[in-house]
């Protein structure tokens, strides 16, 4: 058995290898608008993986994790419209703002739990999105803040490279954090939180340390996906947003890691598809999802994985029946 899940665990490693080396020569044979859809593919599987952390490692079911992609954007944003500072100050407010804001959220709702934790962090978004849209002599609230773009060319190459690494670096941290104890205590509270209190486990510390880090990781994609699409709006804090997200990760699969990867992407291409149908999309999204959730709950990424496993069983199968007999 366990020389099985090693042999899986390495075939796990090649494919995520074979998948960044296909994406990084992808461009050869990609128009530009093709690499606008890659780049928001990478920006919202970082924002799923990231949400993903909350509600389906830790059962924390957050509805504010776009704020934080915004808060970002506009922390950087602000800083050098009025102060003119530098990019690199722009991306280290970014990360100290929303890692502040995700921390002292978190000390404020984390003791909540099921609906009233969604209302509280959905009331919190929604203030945040009425005051930028309110405050508008500094923010220009409907009619966008202009944000400087990180590169002077208009080629979309350097983005898709960046936005990759990005992606692969963030990735890689958040796989590390769950491969660590923390990510044992993380699911000890899903499944159990009062059991995992009995056993020694700080509820409360990880809970919000994940709501921080979580927070942060939404910040510095927000900071990216600002200066690349160069004029931030309310409509970042929308709850289509945050419904988009969600929809991702229950689509790919919930809880489970390669989950959010599958599923941004696959919400991506549709919504492009679907732009002409405007709101429409969200409900062709929503009955996506309720028929993933009645078929097969644990998404495509667990649908794919026991095909593949039940294949290899019938392949395992027909070697045997072919072996010669003594």
């Amino acid at each position: 058995m366990q020389k099985r899940w090693a042999h899986l665990k390495n075939a796990n490693y090649l494919l995520a290898g074979l998948i960044v080396i296909g994406l990084a020569i992808a461009p050869a044979w990609l128009g530009d608008y093709a690499k606008h859809i890659v780049i928001l593919s990478l920006y919202y599987v970082i924002m799923a993986a990231s949400w993903n952390l909350l509600a389906g490692y830790t059962g924390q079911f957050s509805l504010a994790h776009q704020s934080f992609a915004a808060l970002g954007g506009y922390a950087s944003g602000l800083l050098i419209l009025y102060f003119k500072v530098p990019l690199v100050v722009g991306f280290l407010a970014a990360i100290v703002t929303t890692m502040l804001t995700g921390y002292f959220l978190g000390r404020l709702v984390l003791k909540m739990r099921g609906i009233y934790l969604a209302v509280a962090t959905w009331a919190f978004s929604e203030s945040f999105r009425l005051t930028i849209a309110a405050a508008y002599t500094y923010t220009r609230g409907d009619q966008g803040l202009p944000v400087p773009p990180l590169f002077q060319s208009l080629n979309p190459i350097w983005y898709y490279y960046l936005f990759l690494a990005l992606t692969v670096v963030l990735l890689l941290v958040m796989y590390l954090v769950l491969k660590s104890p923390i990510g044992s205590f993380l699911r000890a509270i899903k499944d159990d939180e009062l059991a995992a209190m009995a056993l020694g486990v700080d509820t409360v510390k990880w809970k919000l340390f994940i709501m921080t880090f979580a927070s942060t990781i939404a910040g510095i994609a927000g900071f990216f996906y600002a200066h690349y699409i160069v004029i931030l709006s309310p409509v970042m804090l929308s709850f289509n947003e945050i419904g988009k997200i969600v929809i991702m990760v229950v689509f790919g699969g919930l809880g489970t890691f390669v989950g959010p990867l599958i599923g941004a992407p696959v919400i991506v291409i549709l919504s492009e598809l679907m732009r002409d149908l405007a709101e429409w999309n969200m409900v062709f999204y929503s009955l996506c999802v309720i028929v993933i959730m009645r078929t097969y709950r644990e998404g495509i990424a667990s649908l794919a994985r026991r095909v593949l496993e039940r294949f290899g069983m019938r392949r395992k199968i027909a070697l045997a029946n072919d072996k010669p007999t003594p």
